[in-house]
């Protein structure tokens, strides 16, 4: 078949129908049927809104730049090693030791800070750092968590990572 076969449809104005074309009610009417369809379960949700009003306006955001469960060889015979991670922003690096016991870590250059531990809908835990830059937590994270520096003036948050 070509499309000679077919009758041509004299009455159908191709850019008529692009300028009636309401791109935003047909998104909305996909949001109606996937909310009825497939509602997000009401614990996510409530994990999303608490996640973004923790959101901090004036922080820097700290990039992850190592991971020890993606950039590190795994060591034979351990059957649980710590996690390892490093976040920098800007000329501040923040290494932390994830362990079924808690959290360790180590502002550089060494410098007070207040830090908290975040972590979804729980309340915020503080940790205290002391001269050398060093921080402990005797919880360990469950879930997603972020750590929030305040240094002086400046307010650093870590990407958000799944313990």
């Amino acid at each position: 078949m070509s499309d000679d076969d077919f009758p041509a449809d004299e009455g159908f104005d191709e850019a008529e129908f692009d300028a009636e074309f309401d791109a935003d009610l047909l998104e909305e009417e996909l949001r109606r049927a996937a909310a009825v369809l497939d509602p997000l379960p009401a614990e996510l949700l409530q994990l999303a809104m608490d996640a973004y009003v923790l959101h901090d306006l004036e922080a820097r955001v700290a990039e992850l730049t190592f991971d020890s469960l993606v950039d590190a060889i795994p060591v034979r015979g351990v059957e649980d090693p710590p996690r390892m991670l490093t976040f920098r922003a800007g000329d501040l690096t923040v290494d932390v030791e994830v362990t079924g016991d808690g959290l360790l870590g180590q502002l550089l250059p060494p410098q007070s800070a207040r830090i908290e531990v975040l972590g979804g809908p729980a309340v915020a835990r503080p940790l205290t750092v002391d001269g050398m830059g060093r921080f402990a937590g005797d919880t360990p994270p469950a879930g997603p968590f972020a750590l929030r520096l305040r240094t002086g003036g400046d307010v650093i948050v870590t990407e958000w990572l799944r313990a």
